[in-house]
């Protein structure tokens, strides 16, 4: 069973996609910092038949990334597929930010996609692999307060064209799926949520709000054969608030 491991799983759009992968068939290595959410996305991936373990790191430690990695092999096997979506995204006016907040947004968004990319390339089979990065549409027209969140989505973007460029020879695939706004507790930094809804649908070419499991569906998409001919893109998923 090919092993995909999962950044970020105890969130809605990690649990979303290892749901959406497990029933594609692989074996869910699910990473979080959080034991109690991760265990959660666990126990629903169980629930629906499929195979999963969890497995809590901080990816703002090396010597954490890496010894999550041997746990995954111990136990599931090598990664053949990495889904880099764990992210922080704390608020505040960029001229307030201290600079170990955004070290530490540095640390979660960007680094540890660069260091867990770097042990999966390391590992995966000559037959090639397969590494999605999560960015953000906020890269492209900037967000208020969201300095430190913006900056690290955009470089995730330009990692997975490099990525894709040097890793292609050895049939990796990297790409980067780039969401907009979709309901789930990250929305909480928004002080009115209603204000919020109707604002993400004034912005939108559809109007209704995307679901954590269609952003998974794309993800499914991208590590799966039907894309086999596609590297280094980055796939917008967001209802038409900006268009590619």
């Amino acid at each position: 069973m090919t092993v995909a491991l999962i950044t970020g799983a105890g969130g809605g759009l990690g649990r979303a996609m290892a749901l959406r992968l497990a029933s594609d068939g692989y074996a869910i290595a699910a990473l979080d910092i959080d034991p109690d959410s991760v265990a959660e996305t666990v126990a629903e991936v169980s629930q629906a038949g499929g195979t999963a373990a969890p497995f809590v790191a901080d990816l703002r430690d090396a010597q954490s990334i890496e010894d999550t990695f041997v746990a995954v092999g111990s136990r599931l096997g090598p990664i053949e597929v990495l889904v880099n979506n764990a992210a922080i995204f704390p608020k505040r006016p960029f001229d307030s930010v201290p600079l170990a907040e955004y070290d530490e947004v540095h640390a979660v968004n960007q680094r540890s996609y660069w260091y867990t990319s770097q042990l999966a390339a390391r590992q995966m089979p000559e037959t090639g692999g397969r590494i999605v990065n999560i960015a953000s549409m906020t890269m492209h027209g900037g967000w208020s307060e969201l300095a430190a969140y913006v900056a690290t989505k955009g470089a995730v973007a330009a990692l997975t064209k490099a990525l894709a460029r040097e890793l292609g020879p050895r049939e990796i695939r990297v790409n980067c799926v780039s969401p907009g706004a979709f309901p789930t507790a990250g929305e909480a930094i928004h002080p009115d949520p209603v204000a919020y809804n109707a604002f993400v649908l004034e912005n939108q070419a559809l109007a209704r709000r995307g679901t954590p499991a269609e952003l998974a569906a794309v993800v499914s998409f991208l590590v799966g054969p039907d894309s086999s001919f596609v590297t280094g893109q980055t796939i917008e998923v967001n209802g038409g608030w900006f268009m590619a």
